[in-house]
C-alpha cells in the first residue's frame, strides 16, 4: 500500500503534459528532441496508467526506451533530469560490469536492490524532513538535560518517589495536618537555572561545551564473513543481516555540543521514524515509479561469434537481464520487488553493434 507521498508524486504527474516536461529538459539538455519527446510519453503513460481501471491497470507495461547516441550527447542527464522531475527513485548501472551468474562479478539482479536502497533513502529524507522540527526540540530538551542534570531534590513533585523522603508534615493551628514539599524551591531554582541554558543554547553560546554523549554501536562479529567466488550478490548481505541481529551496545563519549547535536538528532529521527512502514513505502515507490538507466548496453549486445575472451559471459547477461526487463520479481533483503512497471532506459554508442 503506497503511502499519501507516493500518491502525490503520481498526482503530479497530472500537471506535466509531454510538451511541458520537453520544456523543462530543454532548460538543462541542448538539441536531443526525440530523445526528450520519447521519456516525456513514457513518463506520461505512467500517469495514464494510474488513471485506468483497476482490472486492467496491471496489464499496461511501461514503454522501455534505448537511447543511442556518442559518449557525452546527454543520454545519462536526460533520464537523471527525468526521474528529478517526477520525483521517481533512480540508480544508474553499468552493463558492462554485470556478469553470468556463476561468474566473478555483480548479477543483474543487483541494479533492482540498489534501486530499492536509493529508494529507501529518498523516502527516509522525505520523512526527516517532517519530523526535523519536532527532533531539533527533543535534541535541545537532551542536550539541556546532559549541560545540566537534574539533582535528586530538583526533582517535580510529581516524581516524588515516597513522600515520607521527600516530604514534610506541618501542624496547623486547628490541629490538621498538612503536608509540605521540601523540594520545590530546589525544584524552582532548576528551571530557572534550566531557562538560562537554554537561551545560552539557542543563542549558539554554547557549541564548544564538552559534554559526554551515549552512542550506540552494533557488536561486529568476531570473524569475517566470507563470500566465495561466484557466489549469488545477494549473500553480500548477510553480513549486513547478521550485524542487525546482534545487540547493539552503548558506549560514553566525550564532544563538544555542536558534535553532539548531529548524533542525538540522528538518533531521534530514528525514533521518530517508522521503519517498516517506510520500507513499505519504499518498495511501492521502486514498483510504480522506479527508473532504471542501463548505460554501455552496447557492450554486451555483440553477436554470438564474438563472445571470447573476457566477454564469454555477455550472452549469459542477456539472457538474465531479459526477465527482469520484461517483468519478474527480484528478491532483496527489504522483500520482494516486482519489476514489472519499472521503466528501464538503455543507452549507449553502437559504434560496433547495430
Amino acid at each position: 500500500m503506497a503511502s499519501r507521498r507516493t500518491e502525490a508524486a503520481l498526482a503530479r504527474l497530472a500537471d506535466l503534459t509531454p510538451t511541458q516536461i520537453v520544456s523543462e529538459l530543454d532548460r538543462y539538455i541542448v538539441g536531443q528532441h526525440a530523445a526528450k519527446r520519447a521519456v516525456a510519453i513514457a513518463l506520461r503513460n505512467r500517469w495514464r496508467r494510474q488513471r485506468a481501471p483497476e482490472n486492467i491497470r496491471d496489464e499496461i507495461s511501461p514503454n522501455n526506451i534505448i537511447l543511442i547516441g556518442p559518449t557525452g550527447v546527454g543520454k545519462t542527464e536526460i533520464a537523471r533530469r527525468l526521474a528529478k522531475l517526477s520525483g521517481a527513485p533512480f540508480i544508474k548501472v553499468e552493463a558492462s560490469k554485470f556478469t553470468e551468474v556463476g561468474y566473478v562479478g555483480r548479477d543483474v539482479e543487483g541494479m533492482i536492490r540498489d534501486l530499492v536502497e536509493s529508494a529507501i533513502d529518498m523516502v527516509r529524507t522525505e520523512r526527516e524532513g517532517d519530523v526535523e522540527d519536532l527532533a531539533y526540540e527533543k535534541v535541545d530538551e537532551r542536550l539541556l538535560d546532559l549541560l545540566l542534570p537534574r539533582p535528586a531534590e530538583a526533582r517535580p513533585p510529581r516524581e516524588s518517589a515516597a513522600p515520607a523522603e521527600t516530604s514534610v508534615f506541618v501542624v496547623s493551628p486547628t490541629g490538621s495536618v498538612q503536608q509540605e514539599r521540601d523540594d520545590s524551591a530546589a525544584h524552582d531554582r532548576y528551571q530557572r537555572t534550566r531557562e538560562k541554558l537554554k537561551q545560552l543554547l539557542k543563542d549558539g553560546q554554547l557549541e564548544d561545551r564538552e559534554i559526554e554523549v551515549e552512542v550506540s554501536q552494533s557488536a561486529a562479529p568476531a570473524f569475517g564473513l566470507m563470500t566465495p567466488q561466484g557466489a549469488p550478490e545477494g549473500m553480500e548481505s548477510i553480513g549486513d543481516m547478521l550485524k542487525d541481529m546482534l545487540p547493539k551496545r552503548t558506549k560514553k563519549r566525550s564532544m563538544k555540543v555542536s558534535d553532539a547535536r548531529r548524533v542525538l538528532l540522528e538518533q531521534e529521527l530514528e525514533k521518530l521514524i517508522d521503519t517498516d512502514d517506510l520500507v513499505t513505502d519504499a518498495l511501492a515507490r521502486v514498483e510504480k515509479m522506479g527508473i532504471v538507466f542501463l548505460d554501455e548496453i552496447d557492450k554486451i549486445a555483440s553477436g554470438r561469434g564474438e563472445s571470447n575472451g573476457p566477454d564469454v559471459s555477455r550472452q549469459g547477461v542477456q539472457r538474465d537481464l531479459l526477465p527482469i526487463v520484461e517483468g519478474s520479481n527480484v528478491q532483496t533483503k527489504h522483500g520482494m520487488v516486482k519489476t514489472d512497471h519499472v521503466l528501464f532506459i538503455a543507452a549507449g554508442a553502437f559504434h560496433v553493434s547495430k
